[in-house]
């Protein structure tokens, strides 16, 4: 049995997000007028896979651009520095899912694929008809209140099955810049308190002005960007668990609230109070099982 939390009312963009207590590897997004949501450049700690379900718009993935329509699967490992926006007002449509990369190294180790920790995807993006239909049929499933939860695991391991059997990985050589990983470790590390741009550069062994250079380069963000787009991670992350934002705010490394609900509103498009509550929130009260 189920015991459900209402849906929230939706934002003044359509805009609403899904997730379910039961199964804390996976969110959902869902945005109706993409002409009211616009990112700045971000990145996520999770896999990021989306549907674009209408209209058209400007997709960024690192030094990649390109306009992507209706039908169109855009991916987004963890890391990837990316953002998707209107083109000229014209409207658009799209649902995203977050995955755990946790989750989804476990699969890929129980797939039998080489290497260690999480395999990343070579695409950023796919037209397969058969990966789109997997979607919607996993989406579908996925927000159905009356679906239980073993339909809702089983369905999460056939779709991403699917996706590594369609798309294949990314076999690239890993970032091997020591300096440039020094600066973003010691920065993910430490995101919580005030960090100077000197401090950093030390670690890194580099000048400031290199370094700024170097990190936009690579990462297509400056180091401060860098530094907030971690704490509205955590941010999102803290907020989930349905702690208050203002706590949130100074546990991230914020000044106050109001610091965060600018950030938060910049990288992901939608308020710490909305994304807070603007969602299906569903529990369970049955135990959650393994999904390896």
């Amino acid at each position: 049995m189920h015991q459900h939390i209402p849906a929230q009312s939706r934002s003044a963009s359509g805009s609403s997000f899904w997730r379910d207590a039961a199964l804390p590897f996976i969110e959902s997004r869902s945005v109706e007028d993409g002409r009211r949501v616009c990112y700045a450049r971000h990145s996520h700690d999770t896999f990021s896979i989306g549907l674009i379900d209408s209209g058209v718009s400007s997709y960024i993935n690192g030094d990649q651009q390109c306009r992507i329509e209706a039908g169109t699967l855009v991916l987004m490992n963890p890391g990837d520095v990316h953002a998707c926006n209107p083109i000229q007002n014209l409207p658009w449509a799209y649902r995203m899912l977050y995955v755990e990369t946790r989750w989804l190294s476990e699969l890929q180790d129980a797939l039998g694929m080489d290497g260690a920790g999480f395999r990343r995807f070579a695409p950023i993006m796919t037209r397969d008809p058969l990966l789109q239909a997997g979607f919607r049929r996993f989406h579908a499933e996925l927000i159905d209140e009356d679906a239980d939860l073993l339909q809702k695991e089983t369905g999460a391991v056939a779709f991403f099955t699917q996706l590594h059997e369609r798309l294949g990985l990314d076999v690239g050589v890993p970032m091997n810049d020591l300096k440039l990983q020094r600066a973003a470790e010691y920065i993910a590390d430490n995101y919580q308190r005030s960090l100077k741009l000197d401090e950093i550069s030390l670690i890194a062994g580099v000048s400031p002005s290199s370094l700024i250079r170097a990190f936009k380069k690579h990462f297509g963000m400056t180091p401060h960007a860098y530094l907030t787009n971690r704490r509205v991670q955590f941010a999102r992350a803290e907020l989930r668990r349905g702690r208050p934002i203002s706590d949130v705010a100074l546990a991230a490394g914020f000044a106050d609230q109001a610091h965060l609900q600018r950030a938060f509103k910049q990288l992901l498009a939608a308020t710490p109070g909305h994304y807070r509550t603007g969602g299906r929130n569903v529990r369970h009260n049955t135990r959650q099982v393994s999904s390896k």
